[in-house]
């Protein structure tokens, strides 16, 4: 009998001490890209990739000039000047290649830098929370299978004022707004 009543009673503890113990969620990616760095970054992005367009434009534009005269000009020339003329074209489609692969690399890590930060300082202010807040698991609602919202705490605006993002901003009008610099990027080429 004192075995059963010491199992019901250690059940019994589990099960309270479990029931206090806090869980939280939060929206990581509306943090992230909501930030007023996250605007400054892709700023930085965009210029970095419409300079790299200029450049692979400028390299592909040079290229289909000299093909263009090559084929005009190819049967007038001798055989050495062809050839010359062949390796160059060559030698160009090769710099447009590895500018692509380079470039893109590159464009890659300056977004990776640039974002760092803003993943980092959104990381801490979502620990802080958590610790000033007693709450033993936090997690990202974007990647977690099922939250139980009536059991975890969304910790998202808590966050979002801690990070300076305005209450009004949200990824649907982030998102209209990307889309509208992209069409009056295309409308402007």
């Amino acid at each position: 009998m004192k075995k059963i009543f010491f199992i019901v009673a250690m059940a019994f503890l589990a099960t309270t001490a479990f029931a206090q113990q806090k869980f939280a969620h939060v929206n990581f990616a509306e943090l992230v890209q909501l930030a007023p760095e996250a605007d400054q970054a892709r700023e930085a992005i965009s210029a970095s990739s419409k300079e790299a367009q200029e450049t692979y434009q400028a390299m592909v534009e040079e290229f289909n000039s000299k093909y263009q005269q090559y084929q005009q000009k190819a049967s007038t020339w001798t055989q050495a000047i062809r050839e010359s003329k062949e390796k160059e074209l060559t030698e160009i489609q090769q710099r447009i290649q590895e500018f692509q692969q380079s470039i893109q690399l590159e464009l890659q890590q300056q977004e990776q830098q640039l974002m760092a930060p803003i993943y980092d300082k959104a990381n801490e202010v979502v620990k802080n929370i958590a610790k000033q807040g007693g709450y033993i698991y936090v997690f990202d609602k974007n990647t977690a299978l099922y939250v139980d919202e009536s059991q975890s705490k969304d910790i998202t605006p808590e966050a979002r004022k801690a990070l300076n993002i305005p209450a009004d901003r949200t990824l649907e009008a982030l998102q209209a707004e990307l889309a509208a610099q992209a069409q009056q990027a295309q409308g402007a080429e």
